[in-house]
């Protein structure tokens, strides 16, 4: 296990986010994203995050969110208040990532220890984790109701999500609220083009 440093980056500003014991594997599997770099002096690791691919991450959920909803078949399949639920954690979404911009502001210094740094990393990740679970039990309650080319659309959409949020977890090394509940992510892919299915550019 490696002791490690979590650094937030956006161009040169830097804000230390906290310590973290990693696996060999675990940090190897950092160095290999596109939005992390690792450096290793002594015993100590520094894990460096880009701001963007954070705000990258939020907005794939709410991405999500919009393509699933936006395939009628779906959205009429699961009805009217399986829609309100999902699209009241979209909202929570957008009001965490706009919170984290806030606390990032134009000068990103604050440590882990900040408040309200903390609590606006932490609310993207678990709402992103409810939006993922929302859209698996939507996508779930549909299977059976609706058109398999629909499906299919819905089914991608979903997985590329899972993707993120798996990403997401890994690259924080942190445990927020309660971890997502889904179903096996059915196709493999990388974060880019987990990224790229969402139409998101980090």
């Amino acid at each position: 296990m490696r002791n490690c440093n979590i650094v937030l980056k956006d161009g040169s500003r830097r804000a230390f986010l906290g310590r973290a014991l990693l696996a060999p594997a675990a940090v190897a599997a950092l160095a290999a994203l596109p939005g992390c770099t690792v450096t290793t002096s002594g015993n100590v690791t520094t894990i460096t995050i880009n701001v963007a691919q954070v705000k990258a991450y939020g907005t794939a959920g709410i991405n999500a969110v919009t393509t699933i909803l936006s395939i009628a078949a779906i959205a009429s399949a699961i009805g009217a208040p399986a829609v309100a639920v999902i699209e009241t954690s979209a909202g929570a979404l957008t009001a965490s990532l706009a919170a984290f911009s806030a606390a990032a502001g134009s000068s990103v210094t604050v440590s882990w220890d900040d408040t309200s740094f903390r609590t606006a990393i932490n609310s993207i990740l678990a709402d992103l984790q409810t939006v993922a679970t929302d859209l698996d039990g939507a996508v779930t309650g549909a299977e059976t109701k609706v058109a398999s080319s629909d499906l299919s659309t819905a089914t991608t959409a979903l997985d590329a999500l899972k993707t993120i949020v798996s990403v997401f977890e890994g690259l924080l090394s942190v445990s927020v609220g309660r971890r997502a509940k889904l179903r096996p992510v059915r196709m493999t892919m990388t974060e880019a083009q987990a990224l790229s299915i969402l139409h998101v550019v980090p």
